[in-house]
């Protein structure tokens, strides 16, 4: 018999490697890669804005966006025990701020301070969200040290996603096409997870469209159940300030975007609403055809995930600098 020799787990103390908060640890967790890290753990892609930011009288550690939902994003540290001063602190911030997460990280959560992020997260409307984590540090002999973020606490409906629009329907408060988009996003997310897409399904809502991330604030791919039309579809949705200048950086690489999609592409300028869209449809179908559902998933599955190969990567790099909006000439000046 063949005996496997296996490495011992070893716990490390934090300050073995960040000899402070303000000069390594927040340094660390601001990159890109650590930012990712900590957004697997509480489920949001995070974008960052600043560090040793003032917010009203406090300084944050770390200021970030919410890419899915453009929402503010406060991280504050600790490499110690929980205590009252950064516990005030962060309801400073919710006062502060029409919408904002806040993600108070430490190396320990005191039971007070566990039970009133728990509380917070009871009595306060979704514009407001509270996690609180615990970080580790381990390694195996002599490797490098691996962080590990354990969540203790979070907002009650990250577990129940569709717990509230389930108890509209139990109370017929939801039309039929309402039930039955919300059926369908629930079944989608499902469909996604089930077949190990790289889209991340998001909270289902009864509601016409899915939003899922594109990796920069002010962009969203969406996925579209439109009855009215008769139509489903996948698009690019630009709400980022110089929106126009974005999509027109972006239709400069028309032909390469719509080749990589594997099929013509709808630009939509839509000045009314600052925002601008790039469009796949499948027309003349009934989005509300149950026996369907199976053929409509997997279309917009395939369509996003292309969606995401080709646009991911480009929107992270657009600059509206690059952009020079054509020279304007009017009638009278010929």
């Amino acid at each position: 018999m063949t005996v496997v020799k296996l490495g011992r787990l070893e716990k490390l103390d934090l300050r073995d490697i960040w000899a402070s908060e303000a000069g390594d640890f927040t340094p660390w967790l601001a990159q890109a890669e650590n930012l990712k890290l900590l957004g697997e753990a509480v489920g949001l892609e995070l974008e960052l804005e600043a560090t040793e930011r003032n917010v009203g009288p406090f300084r944050a550690d770390i200021l970030c966006k919410d890419t899915d939902s453009g929402h503010w994003v406060l991280i504050e540290n600790q490499l110690g025990r929980t205590d009252h001063g950064h516990f005030g602190q962060l309801l400073t911030y919710a006062a502060g701020l029409e919408a904002v997460t806040i993600i108070w990280i430490a190396a320990t959560f005191t039971d007070e301070h566990r039970a009133a992020l728990d509380w917070l997260n009871q009595i306060t409307n979704d514009r407001f969200t509270f996690f609180g984590l615990e970080i580790e540090l381990w390694r195996i002999g002599d490797s490098l040290a691996a962080p590990k973020f354990n969540v203790v606490s979070k907002p009650n409906a990250w577990s129940s996603s569709v717990s509230q629009a389930a108890s509209a329907i139990a109370a017929d408060t939801l039309s039929p096409t309402k039930a039955l988009q919300l059926e369908y996003w629930a079944r989608f997310g499902d469909f996604l997870r089930q077949n190990n897409s790289p889209i991340r399904p998001q909270k289902p809502y009864p509601q016409h469209w899915m939003n899922f991330r594109v990796g920069r604030s002010g962009f969203l791919l969406s996925a579209l159940l439109n009855s009215t039309s008769n139509r489903i579809g996948v698009d690019l949705y630009i709400t980022a300030d110089n929106s126009l200048a974005y999509f027109k950086l972006l239709q400069q690489q028309k032909e390469a975007i719509e080749g990589e999609i594997g099929a013509p592409l709808d630009w939509l300028e839509l000045p009314a609403k600052k925002s601008c869209r790039i469009v796949l449809y499948w027309p003349d179908v009934d989005p509300l055809d149950q026996t369907r559902w199976p053929e409509y998933m997997q279309w917009m599955r395939d369509k996003l995930e292309r969606f995401s190969t080709t646009f991911n990567q480009r929107v992270r790099a657009l600059n509206a600098a690059n952009w020079e909006p054509e020279m304007i000439v009017e009638e009278n000046a010929r």
